[in-house]
């Protein structure tokens, strides 16, 4: 029996990632560095660790993540104050319905904890979640599972008794192997083909995620 849902934020709940894909790439061309799109979604919600790795690999040694990453901070940051930020559709349906049919509802993301709360409370959000986790709160983020352990020891279940809502590579291996029901729901890429072993299913956008909970 479901008792809990796990949902990572950028990309799920929020419409965000392609804020992230845009001014990280940015951030690095401002300092020299020729990101691209595709280079920013393979280090979605990876833990600094493993995206120094994956970065350099792409760019060399020189490449200094932290001058990066508080640039495209300084930039993102600077865009939502002046434009905001936006739920996904479907999103407060969603978790209207959760709330209303007694499930728990935890955040596990890597964005920390305060910045998410700021950026869930903009869109009116927040109060539909049980618990805000980061992976700041844990020993290793994404890809690794230890969010998702946390997330689910914070609602007091078993993270088999989860379903997880992920729309990246990195986010599915985590929640997979923290041994929750993984679902991924599509956002600037579909990579069902590359996750399918990993997947419990797919969902068609968030409303459909009521359909994968009926069907457990």
């Amino acid at each position: 029996m479901i008792k809990g849902v796990l949902s990572d934020m950028d990309g799920v709940i929020l419409d965000s990632e392609k804020l992230y894909v845009r001014f990280w790439c940015e951030a690095a061309q401002f300092y020299g560095f020729p990101m691209q799109k595709e280079h920013a979604l393979s280090i979605r919600s990876m833990a600094r660790k493993f995206a120094v790795e994956r970065l350099q690999g792409y760019f060399g040694d020189s490449f200094d993540y932290d001058a990066v990453r508080n640039k495209r901070i300084e930039l993102m940051d600077a865009y939502v104050s002046e434009h905001g930020i936006e739920a996904k559709p479907g999103a407060e349906k969603l978790l209207r319905y959760l709330k209303d049919n007694g499930y728990c509802v935890a955040l596990a993301t890597a964005t920390a904890a305060d910045k998410a709360s700021e950026y869930l409370e903009r869109v009116g959000l927040l109060g539909y979640f049980d618990a805000v986790v980061s992976a700041r709160m844990v020993k290793n983020g994404k890809p690794k599972p230890d969010i998702y352990l946390y997330a689910a020891q914070t609602l007091g279940f078993e993270p088999q008794d989860c379903v997880a809502l992920e729309d990246s590579v990195n986010g599915v291996k985590a929640a997979n192997a923290a041994g929750c029901k993984t679902v991924l729901v599509p956002d600037l890429d579909d990579p069902r083909e590359e996750l399918k072993p990993l997947l419990y299913d797919v969902a068609d956008g968030l409303w459909d995620v009521v359909r994968i909970l009926n069907k457990i």
